[in-house]
C-alpha cells in the first residue's frame, strides 16, 4: 500500500471530451462491463455445476460448493489488498490491469475443464488476477478528473452503470448457452458458461490494451519503474500464489475463516496503533471505523446468499413455472443489478432531499442490515405459509427479496469506501482499504459456511432453509437495530465526519 502521505496530487491531463466526460471513461466504463460480464457469467452456474460435475447431481454436494463459491468470493476481496500495492509501487495502474486481465482470462478457461484439481486451479487463478484487476480500474477512473472537479461524482455513477450492467446481461447470455444452444435445462453444459465469460475477459483484455493510449501519462509504472522485467517478476509471483490460493480453498472454508481473522485483527491493531500515535481524533475515528467493519462483515455475510443457497433455493423450491415457459434460475442473478440501476437515483436524491436530516454512515449501514433483514423476513413468511403442495413458494416472493437486497445493498456499499478514505489514518490509507475489502472478504467467507447449514448434509429442504433463514433475519435485524442504538457514539467517534 502506498504511504499516502500530503503530496500535491499530478496534473490531470487535458483530456479530449464525450458527452461532457473524459473520453478514457468511457474505454474504462466498456473494459469494466465485459470484466463483470465474465465475473457474474460464472456466478450463477458455479454451485450448480460443482453439485453436476463432481457429485454426480447429490444434493448432499450442496454444502462443499456454498463452501468452495464463499471461499472463493473471499479471496477475491482479500487479494485486492495486495494489487492495490503493486500498482502503487511495481507495475502502475495500467500495466497491472493488463496483467490481471491476462491472468483471468486463462482461469477462467480453465475451469471450463472437467477436473476438480484443474477447476479449483481455475479458481485460484481467477482469484490472483482479480486483485490485479479490481481495485486498479476503479482507481483509474479517479485519476481522471481533479479533486474539485464537479464532474467527479457522476463520472464514477457511469462507470457503476457499467459493471451493473455487465452484471444484468451475462446470467442470460451464459444461461441461455448452457441451457439452450449446447445443453438442455435438464443437461445444461456449464462449460459453455465459463468459456463465453472466458471470452468476455479476453475482451475486456484487447479493449484496454488499445484503449490505453488515450490515458496518456495516467497510470504509468512509478518513477524508475518502467524496466519491463517488472513484469516478469510480478508475473512470476503470481504464479507462486496461484498454488497458495489453491491450498486455502483446498483447505476449507474453516481454515480460511481463521487465516482472514487473524489478518484482519493483525491489520486493525496496525490501524489502531497509527490512530493512536496521531492522537486522541485519530484514534477514535479508527476504532469507528472498525466498528463498522464488523456490521460490515455481518451485512455480505447474508447478502452473499445469492451465488450459493439462494440459487439452490431458486432451482429446486421456488415455482419458477409460467404456462409453458420456466424462468431461468440464472435469471435472478440479473435482478439485483436492475435494482441497482433503477433505485439508485432515487436513492440519492431521497438523501438530497433529507439535507440536514440525512442519515449518519452508522445509521446508512443500520439500515442496510435491515433491509437485508427484510428479505429474509418474506423468505421465512414464504416458506412458512406460502408452501404449494408441490413443496414450492410463489415466484415473486425470491424476486421481491433480491430488490428488497438491493435498497440494502445501496444503503451500505456506496458509502464505505468513502468513509474509509475520511476515517483511516492519513499514512495508512491504504491499509484501511485494505479493511474494508478484508471485512468484505470474511463475510463472504461465512456467507459460504451459513450456506452450507441452510442446505444441511442431504441438500436443501423447505425444513432447513426456513430454519436457516430464520437465523438470517434475527442476525440481520439485531444487529441493524444495535447499530441504530449505538449510532450517537459513532457518530461521536468521528469527530465531525459526514
Amino acid at each position: 500500500m502506498s504511504d499516502n502521505t500530503m503530496t500535491a496530487a499530478p496534473p490531470v491531463p487535458d483530456y479530449p471530451e464525450t458527452l461532457g466526460h473524459p473520453r478514457p471513461l468511457w474505454m474504462l466504463f466498456m473494459t469494466e462491463f465485459w470484466e463483470r460480464f465474465a465475473f457474474y457469467g460464472i456466478r450463477w452456474a458455479l454451485v450448480l455445476y460443482i453439485v453436476s460435475q463432481f457429485y454426480g447431481g447429490d444434493p448432499s454436494g450442496q454444502a462443499f460448493a456454498s463452501r468452495t463459491y464463499g471461499a472463493y468470493l473471499a479471496l477475491v476481496y482479500a487479494a485486492a489488498i495486495f494489487g492495490g500495492y503493486i500498482a502503487d509501487r511495481v507495475l502502475g495502474y495500467q500495466r497491472s490491469i493488463l496483467v490481471g486481465a491476462a491472468v483471468m482470462t486463462i482461469g477462467l478457461f480453465a475451469i471450463a475443464v472437467p477436473n476438480k484439481e484443474v477447476f479449483e486451479f481455475g479458481l485460484a487463478t481467477i482469484i490472483v488476477g482479480n486483485g490485479l484487476f479490481k481495485p486498479n480500474i476503479s482507481t483509474m477512473v479517479g485519476k481522471l478528473y481533479g479533486v474539485a472537479d464537479g464532474r467527479r461524482d457522476s463520472g464514477f455513477t457511469i462507470f457503476y452503470m457499467g459493471i451493473n450492467l455487465g452484471a444484468m446481461i451475462s446470467p442470460v447470455l451464459t444461461e441461455y448457452l448452457a441451457k439452450v444452444m449446447f445443453g438442455t435445462d435438464a443437461m445444461p453444459s456449464y462449460k459453455y458458461v465459463f468459456i463465453a465469460s472466458g471470452v468476455g475477459m479476453l475482451i475486456s483484455l484487447f479493449w484496454f490494451w488499445f484503449g490505453r493510449r488515450g490515458l496518456k501519462d495516467v497510470g504509468l509504472p512509478p518513477v524508475g519503474g518502467e524496466n519491463p522485467m517488472r513484469v516478469v517478476y510480478v508475473l512470476a509471483g503470481m504464479l507462486v500464489g496461484v498454488p497458495v490460493i489453491y491450498l486455502l480453498l483446498a483447505a476449507g472454508a474453516g481454515f480460511l475463516q481463521g487465516v482472514l481473522s487473524i489478518l484482519f485483527v493483525a491489520l486493525s491493531t496496525l490501524l489502531l496503533v497509527e490512530g493512536i500515535r496521531n492522537g486522541r481524533v485519530a484514534r477514535d475515528r479508527v476504532i469507528a471505523m472498525l466498528i463498522i467493519f464488523v456490521f460490515n462483515v455481518m451485512f455480505w455475510m447474508f447478502f452473499e446468499q445469492a451465488g450459493s443457497s439462494f440459487t439452490f433455493l431458486a432451482d429446486e423450491i421456488v415455482n419458477r413455472q409460467f404456462g409453458s415457459f420456466n424462468f431461468p434460475t440464472a435469471w435472478f442473478q440479473s435482478v439485483n443489478s436492475i435494482g441497482i440501476i433503477v433505485m439508485a437515483p432515487m436513492i440519492a436524491w431521497i438523501w438530497v432531499r433529507m439535507k440536514s436530516r440525512n442519515p449518519s454512515i452508522s445509521r446508512k449501514f443500520g439500515l442496510g442490515l435491515i433491509f437485508n433483514g427484510l428479505a429474509f423476513l418474506l423468505l421465512m413468511f414464504a416458506l412458512s405459509s406460502l408452501v404449494s403442495d408441490a413443496g414450492k413458494i410463489p415466484f415473486w416472493t425470491l424476486f421481491m427479496v433480491y430488490v428488497i437486497q438491493s435498497v440494502g445493498e445501496l444503503c451500505l456499499s456506496p458509502i464505505g469506501l468513502s468513509m474509509v478514505t475520511k476515517l483511516a489514518p492519513v499514512r495508512l490509507v491504504g491499509f484501511g482499504m485494505g479493511g474494508w475489502f478484508l471485512s468484505t472478504g470474511i463475510g463472504n467467507n461465512l456467507s459460504g459456511i451459513f450456506a452450507g447449514h441452510v442446505s444441511g448434509e442431504s441438500g436443501m429442504t423447505v425444513k432447513s432453509a426456513l430454519s436457516g433463514y430464520t437465523f438470517g433475519f434475527w442476525a440481520l435485524m439485531g444487529a441493524g437495530v444495535l447499530l441504530f442504538l449505538i449510532a450517537p457514539l459513532i457518530s461521536k467517534l468521528m469527530h465531525g465526519v459526514k
